[in-house]
């Protein structure tokens, strides 16, 4: 009779592992599962187990809900929580397919987590995912099949998190916003170069995300977690972030700006990694890696949650007014840390397309050798903290997103003159070319003034003395490298909406300039300093006009105020 008993027993457990088995795992080892698929199978899991939940938050640009799939290990509310994406690029599915296996395993207790809540977005980019084919992804080896790197309305996802074109955009701030995590993975396949390497990765660049939190997480947070990936044999290295050449010369560490996934989780101390495995290695193996790294963080900030919430504490605290803010930075290409790398000798051969030399990379002359690692920026420009920003209620677009990034706003309760610091545009220039449906702006310069300007009944009035006080420095301050301004949130100001007719304003100058000693005498010394003024009638006629009260006041006035 036991040995019935064990017999049923072992058929049992055999039947439950079959049951939940991926897609992915019942494959060859080079397909990854489809949407459909992945919907029903987390559906699965959510009807068989009471720590596992789906959430919808928001919608792809598509219209398709976006699902969150959670494992809750306990009914204690203060869980910390891991956020991990998938799916932003669906022809790089590694994540998607090891989060399945990942959240299967937490349900059933293979992989346990007593204390840490791991939610994970099942697909980012849904409308991506389910344009399907075999092509698009020309560098990668395997899957068979893959989504797409656009979304239904062809934007790159990993461009949006400031300027939130896209519904995905919207939605994924809910979901950060709800969750606030204290860690945060967006899985990806990188491109680039060739090297022994099967997982690089992008850590969260330690200048943007503050002293604090930069030298715990470079120096002690990620070697341990990537610690675990090499004794599984898994050889890893930071993003080489070269293309069209081979890193023998060394490589710079990433800057990962708010525009990207990590940029934007930055802006509320959340440290975070994306996870890049090597496009050329197997797709089995690089889904073991994702799924590896993934593991390992869990097992990670679940040991150390309350380190991890006290050096986000102690980070924030030095983002207080007055102090000093880097809005810009620079690689230093004077530093850099020699590190081990191993890679493929590259050369040049004949092009058999075109016969121009091609580069090359040997894979039978594998190498370890000392490869210059640039990882250290310098700041270009800071500014300082302000008190408060005041933003008027006609610009509701602003409003909007700072609302969505719980962002707390006090409406000014009765019409008011306030002395505040304004900024006027000096210059600027911009991309020739659209960039993800915006012709951005950059090197963005800044005239400011202290001036009393009146404020109306419900314009809002922004502390920055809260927990998204990065949020916004890096969006209002138009010289950040991803403000608003430079997303064109702006673009009206820039344009003049008044205008004179020559034979009229002709008259109109000639008394100014006989009534008005101040403007007479800098109009003459203008003369003096720009030759082509003095010769050109018609030029002159405007300088007179723009240095008049004639001329608007609201040319280039940045319509968002400071109050320090």
């Amino acid at each position: 009779m036991k040995k019935i008993a064990l017999l049923f027993l072992v058929q049992t457990v055999f039947s439950f592992a079959q049951d939940f088995q991926t897609p992915y795992e019942k494959g060859n080892g080079n397909e990854t599962v489809t949407y459909e698929e992945m919907v029903k199978y987390y559906e699965k899991l959510d009807q068989n187990f009471e720590n596992i939940s789906i959430e919808n938050f928001g919608k792809d640009d598509n219209g398709e809900p976006i699902k969150v799939v959670v494992f809750t290990p306990s009914k204690n509310k203060d869980n910390a929580t891991i956020l991990i994406n998938n799916g932003i690029h669906p022809g790089e599915p590694d994540g998607i397919d090891a989060t399945m296996m990942l959240m299967r395993d937490l349900a059933t207790g293979k992989n346990s987590s007593k204390n840490l809540k791991i939610a994970a977005i099942e697909s980012y980019n849904i409308s991506g995912m389910l344009r399907r084919g075999k092509y698009s992804r020309a560098n990668q080896n395997g899957p068979e099949e893959y989504g797409f790197r656009g979304n239904a309305r062809n934007f790159d996802l990993n461009r949006d998190f400031i300027k939130n074109d896209s519904e995905n955009a919207k939605s994924f701030q809910q979901i950060f916003q709800y969750f606030k995590p204290i860690y945060f993975i967006d899985n990806h396949v990188s491109n680039g170069a060739d090297y022994q390497y099967l997982f690089t990765y992008i850590s969260t660049n330690k200048e943007r995300v503050g002293k604090v939190l930069g030298k715990y997480f470079n120096e002690k947070m990620q070697p341990e977690i990537l610690g675990h990936l090499e004794k599984k044999g898994m050889l890893t290295t930071p993003y080489v972030n070269i293309h069209g050449d081979s890193p023998d010369e060394g490589f710079p560490a990433f800057m990962d700006s708010p525009r990207y996934a990590t940029g934007y989780t930055t802006l509320f101390n959340t440290m975070g990694t994306v996870a890049e495995t090597h496009m050329l290695k197997p797709y089995k193996d690089r889904v073991a890696a994702t799924y590896e790294y993934m593991l390992s963080s869990i097992r990670y900030v679940e040991k150390n949650a309350t380190e991890i919430r006290k050096k986000m504490d102690e980070n924030i605290a030095n983002l207080q007014p007055g102090n000093q803010y880097s809005l810009q930075w620079k690689l230093d290409e004077k530093q850099f840390q020699l590190i081990d790398f191993k890679g493929y000798e590259a050369g040049m051969k004949p092009s058999e397309v075109s016969g121009k030399p091609r580069l090359f990379y040997d894979r039978t002359k594998p190498f370890t050798r000392k490869v210059k690692f640039f990882d250290e920026y310098i700041s270009t420009k800071k500014i300082a903290i302000p008190r408060y920003y005041v933003i008027p209620k006609s610009e509701y677009k602003v409003i909007e997103h700072l609302k969505r990034n719980n962002i707390s706003m006090k409406e000014i309760s009765r019409d008011s003159v306030i002395s505040v610091e304004q900024y006027r545009i000096a210059d600027f220039k911009t991309v020739k070319n659209p960039y993800e449906g915006h012709y951005l702006h950059y090197e963005t310069q800044l005239k400011s003034e202290i001036k009393n300007r009146g404020f109306r009944k419900g314009d809002f009035i922004v502390s920055t003395k809260q927990f998204g006080v990065k949020y916004l420095l890096e969006t209002l301050e138009p010289e950040a490298t991803d403000s608003f301004f430079n997303w064109n949130f702006f673009d009206g100001i820039l344009g003049q909406k008044e205008y004179f007719s020559d034979y009229v304003f002709e008259d109109t100058a000639a008394e100014l300039l006989k009534n008005n000693q101040v403007l007479r005498t800098a109009f003459e010394f203008e003369k003096i300093a720009n030759p082509e003024l003095a010769n050109d009638g018609k030029s002159q006629l405007d300088w007179i006009y723009k240095n008049s009260e004639y001329y608007e006041g609201s040319v280039n006035l940045y319509p968002i105020f400071r109050i320090l």
